[in-house]
């Protein structure tokens, strides 16, 4: 987990990514789901009812979905990677956990879940 303090979370967001090794990976795409975690100050929000003072979850989704369907890549700690670039791009965002999963992945045997973790600090 990101620590203590104020966090932001958004859970389960789904979008199709053509990421993977294996050429039909990259061909016919899957989807992957992905976890945020953001730690920032939300006292401001807290005060002001301003959105302003925030991060706005829908637009930093909007972004999210934005890298899974983008560019492919081989391995989902790469799209990791650039998903907690964009969560700290955010200014007020100072840590970063995000959560890959890849409910599709091409592994011969019955599974619940695979998935990357990562955590990213801002500075």
């Amino acid at each position: 987990m990101i620590g203590d303090g104020d966090r932001i979370r958004l859970s389960g967001l789904r979008a199709r990514g053509r990421h993977g090794v294996l050429e039909h990976e990259r061909r016919d795409g899957q989807d992957f789901v992905v976890d945020v975690g953001l730690a920032l100050d939300l006292s401001a929000a807290g005060r002001s009812d301003d959105l302003a003072d925030t991060v706005h979850y829908g637009e930093l989704a909007d972004r999210l979905v934005a890298v899974v369907t983008g560019e492919p890549v081989q391995l989902i700690e790469t799209l990791a990677e650039r998903l907690a670039a964009v969560c700290l791009s955010e200014p007020r965002v100072h840590r970063a956990e995000v959560t890959v999963h890849k409910p599709n992945a091409p592994v011969p045997h019955a599974f619940g879940d695979i998935s990357v973790t990562v955590v990213r600090d801002n500075g």
